[in-house]
């Protein structure tokens, strides 16, 4: 059983993250903002412009689809929560200060990346046998790239339903009941040593709740997630906020850290703390991954079902989603951890514990651990809801949407075997599994990469010709 866990954390995670899915999201990331002339950058204020104001619409979704808004705030769901609160935690913890600069960069080509998935599952996608529009990398392989790539899009589909149980599941459940036992001790310090007791409650209730809800379908996840994940993201950047403003002055040189640990970790954390430059930029690379999910395919899934019939306009919110998620919550993550002025013990591996005692210098203990497991107990709940659609959706095309329920019930089981088990082997697990599922999308988004550019070509010489 060792030898069988070794493989799956260290060898093919090595071979995943160092040598296909970060020089994929590298050579990609540049390859794909050269072909579409920059979009990430040139066309931001109009992705921005056309995603920030669905939060305002009132639109109604027409049968079978779900609004762009829902469609965007399920995505979200999977990637704004332990990602960005524990993930950027990990990456200072494992790779110092400077993760966050190389973490900037993963995300800056992420946004053209998740752009052009999104833009191929809407442009492919199509209607199953219950009138719901399904789409994503397993859909536009085999209608973009022809049936012959079809054992593609299987390996696409396995991996996201493992994938599935690691990032959307065993680690989302782990985060939760870490976080609540952490709440619990600093209010009964009493319940100190009965954590596996805490554990498996707090799986039963969260699969009980998260089976109720994953059995309502796309419909009853958009309209959870879009109520749960901008309500709790603002209220987390609101807190963000206060504990860097409180700290302004360490404001300057936190930033100076980032930029001297991105290249010489050891001046800014201590010689004594072991991190090379190579652990630096992998582990800033693999938590921006982690976090926005650009690269993996995912985020299509869900945007396929989306109520719109532009696919260009609803790959604007994979800039949107990229930018929110990583630039603006990992970062404010980041900095609240730094400027807080806690201790950090570099080369451990850390759950919630280094965001808590940041927002305790501010918040007071009991408020700060309260407050985090609330948030990530919000979040987690989402991500498993976001992921068990991915799931459903990849078990769906393998088997038909009678297995999909299958599918389900044992994705709500799993959650109880999530909050006991190790933090180490569930994230490493969840790494793993979350660079397999690269391989076989980003083939298919370099072959069609020049479909991309022609949608994006066309939506803007028809938005020319419209303003004239």
């Amino acid at each position: 059983m060792d030898a069988i866990l070794r493989f799956f954390t260290e060898t093919l995670n090595t071979f995943a993250w160092i040598y296909v899915l970060l020089p994929c999201v590298v050579l990609g990331g540049v390859i794909f903002t050269v072909r579409n002339k920059g979009i990430q950058f040139s066309r931001f204020g109009y992705a921005m412009k056309n995603t920030v104001g669905g939060v305002f619409s009132k639109k109604k979704a027409s049968a079978g689809s779900v609004t762009s808004f829902q469609a965007v705030t399920t995505a979200l769901a999977s990637t704004v929560g332990t990602g960005n609160i524990i993930g950027t935690s990990q990456a200072i913890a494992m790779g110092g200060y400077g993760t966050l600069f190389w973490l900037w960069i993963a995300a800056l080509l992420g946004m053209v990346i998740k752009y052009s998935e999104v833009t191929l599952a809407v442009n492919y996608r199509e209607k199953n046998k219950k009138g719901d529009w399904v789409g994503g990398p397993m859909y536009y392989i085999t209608k973009g790239m022809g049936t012959k790539w079809r054992w593609l899009a299987v390996l696409f589909a396995v991996f996201t339903i493992t994938a599935s149980f690691g990032i959307g599941n065993l680690s989302q459940a782990n985060s939760i009941s870490s976080s609540v036992n952490n709440a619990l001790t600093s209010f009964i310090p009493s319940v100190k040593g009965n954590e596996l007791t805490v554990s498996v409650i707090v799986g039963v209730i969260l699969a009980i709740i998260c089976g109720l809800s994953i059995m309502g379908g796309i419909k009853r996840i958009g309209k959870i997630t879009g109520l749960l994940i901008p309500v709790m993201s603002i209220f987390y950047i609101m807190c963000t906020l206060i504990v860097i403003g409180v700290n302004y002055t360490s404001i300057g040189d936190a930033f100076r850290n980032i930029i001297v640990g991105a290249f010489t970790p050891r001046a800014v954390c201590g010689a004594a703390c072991g991190i090379a430059f190579k652990e630096v930029v992998t582990w800033g690379l693999k938590r921006s991954a982690f976090s926005n999910e650009a690269g993996l395919g995912s985020a299509g899934i869900a945007h396929a079902a989306a109520d719109t019939d532009d696919p260009v306009r609803q790959g604007m919110f994979g800039i949107f989603e990229v930018f929110v998620d990583t630039i603006v919550i990992c970062t404010l993550t980041g900095l609240a951890i730094m400027v807080s002025g806690i201790e950090i013990e570099f080369g451990k591996a850390v759950s919630s514990e280094l965001i808590t005692s940041a927002f305790a210098t501010v918040f007071g203990d009991k408020f700060a651990s309260l407050f985090i497991a609330i948030a990530l107990f919000l979040f987690a709940f989402s991500t498993i809801l976001g992921w068990s659609l991915y799931g459903t959706r990849c078990v769906e095309y393998l088997f038909g949407t009678k297995a999909s329920k299958v599918y389900q019930l044992i994705f709500s089981a799993v959650i109880v075997v999530g909050t006991t088990l190790s933090l180490e082997v569930v994230w490493s697990l969840a790494d793993t599994f979350n660079g397999l599922m690269a391989i076989p999308n980003f083939i298919a988004l370099f072959a069609l990469s020049g479909v991309v550019a022609r949608l994006t070509r066309e939506h803007f010489s028809k938005k020319s010709h419209e303003l004239r």
